[in-house]
Order: structure tokens, then C-alpha cells, then sequence
């Protein structure tokens, strides 16, 4: 008995779309299961002095987007920013990180010279700023618009490209 050959390939196109669907659902509701604390809305207070003694407060130069960066010395993935993070705070003013859980600032600061990584960093050695910030997992970033309201959101490995359009749309705003 002959079989009707024609139907196979779009049998084939409709399993690969129904997986794509899965997949889209299935990272959808990961991203909101992880994003699910973090603050939205008007950004919480952030202020201090930095590791190499400036003081600090949210935003630094009130008229641009700010990137507010949470890393921990322990996370494999923030290893993997943070080059992009470094790239981005040489080219835009504002942009702050805050090393989560990541012992004294002597230990972090040590950290940042074996990387070869100088930007701005706020010490959270207690985790109260991380609190405040909703963060539970690291790499977390918030992306501030001039007027302190939180725009964009992302937990995990973001891009370099995808943090400088973020803040090129939250300018816009």
C-alpha cells in the first residue's frame, strides 16, 4: 500500500513548532519563577560608599539610565559578565554594582584586581541590600530610567549588547 509521502514534512514542521512553544513556556514561566521578589516600579534606596572610598547614591547623574549590577566573587556565571559589566561602566557614568554575599571588601576588592576588573562596587557582605533589591540569585541586573523608575528587569547571564540597548531604551522613556 502506497504511502502519501507529502504529509511528512509538514508532520515534521508541526512537531518542531509545538517544541519551540514548549520551550518558549517552559523559559517563560523559569524567568517569572525567578523574577518573582524582585522589586519593580519606583527603585528602593541605594547609597553608600564604593570599595575605592566614593560615596554613593541612586542615581549618580540623575539625567541617564542607571545599571544597577548584582554579582557575588562565588557565581560562575557573573565570572562570565563580568567583562561586559567592566565594558559598560568604562563607557556610561552610570552604572553601579553591588557584590552580594561576597565577603569583606578587602576580599572583593582583592577579587577585582586578579580579574582585572575596576567597576563601581557597593560591598553587600550582610545581603540587605540584595533584600531590599528582591535579589535571591545572582547575576541580577535592574536597568534604572532618569526619572528612578525600574525598566528592565533580567536574572542570569545577560549580554553586553542586551544591557547597552536596555539602557539606550530606558533613556528614551
Amino acid at each position: 500500500m502506497p504511502t502519501d509521502n507529502s504529509r511528512k514534512p509538514a508532520n515534521r514542521w508541526r512537531g518542531y513548532a509545538i517544541n519551540l512553544l514548549l520551550f518558549v513556556a517552559v523559559a517563560a514561566g523559569v524567568r517569572a519563577w525567578q523574577q518573582r521578589d524582585m522589586v519593580s516600579g519606583p527603585a528602593p534606596l541605594l547609597q553608600g560608599a564604593t570599595l575605592a572610598g566614593s560615596p554613593y547614591r541612586l542615581p549618580a547623574h540623575p539625567e541617564r539610565p542607571v545599571l544597577v549590577h548584582f554579582w557575588g566573587t562565588w557565581c560562575p556565571i557573573c565570572r562570565a559578565e563580568q567583562h561586559s559589566i567592566d565594558a559598560i561602566a568604562h563607557d556610561h557614568p552610570n552604572v553601579i554594582t553591588i557584590a552580594m554575599q561576597s565577603g569583606k571588601p578587602e576580599e572583593v576588592a582583592r577579587f577585582m584586581r586578579e580579574q582585572g576588573i575596576d567597576f563601581p562596587v557597593l560591598n553587600d557582605a550582610d545581603g540587605s541590600l540584595s533584600a531590599a533589591w528582591g535579589v535571591h540569585a545572582v547575576p541580577a541586573s535592574f536597568i534604572v530610567s532618569p526619572d528612578g523608575t525600574i525598566r528592565f528587569v533580567e536574572v542570569g547571564y545577560t549580554t553586553g549588547i542586551g544591557l547597552r540597548l536596555r539602557l539606550w531604551l530606558a533613556g528614551l522613556v
